[in-house]
């Protein structure tokens, strides 16, 4: 996961606690769908959007909620790895299996990560190594 990649996602979830602790339950969710879409093909940062993702629907008392993270997370845990629905936004209202279109901004994160991994990004490019936690 390269820095920027991480910072995003990051600050989505950074975004999305703020959203939750003015009470504003939707903007919350929203920025937990963008973390989600940043995150899902790392297996942590997967696990963390689908955990914020359950803590809203706790907060809403949405039993669909609440019951349709609690199974994405367990998926989360085995599939992140193998196969993910890229563009999904991971709340319980869409179809775990559904690819959706990713917003422009995103994608241009998304795109510069996969260089990354590919090793075709500018050599001023930095990698954050998610299983070891620290930087090159």
């Amino acid at each position: 996961m390269t820095l920027t990649l991480r910072d995003a996602f990051e600050g989505e979830l950074r975004d999305g606690r703020a959203c939750r602790q003015a009470g504003d339950l939707d903007a919350a969710f929203r920025h937990c769908e963008r973390a989600h879409i940043l995150g899902q093909r790392h297996t942590f940062a997967h696990v963390r959007a689908h955990v914020a993702m359950l803590g809203i629907g706790v907060a809403r008392r949405d039993v669909r909620e609440i019951a349709g993270q609690l199974q994405r997370i367990v998926a989360a845990l085995v599939f992140s790895g193998l196969w993910i629905p890229v563009g999904n936004t991971g709340g319980a209202s869409v179809s775990a299996f559904a690819p959706m279109v990713i917003p422009a901004d995103l994608s241009a994160i998304l795109a510069a990560d996969a260089a990354a991994a590919a090793g075709t990004a500018p050599p001023a490019s930095k990698t954050y190594r998610a299983t070891k936690g620290q930087n090159p």
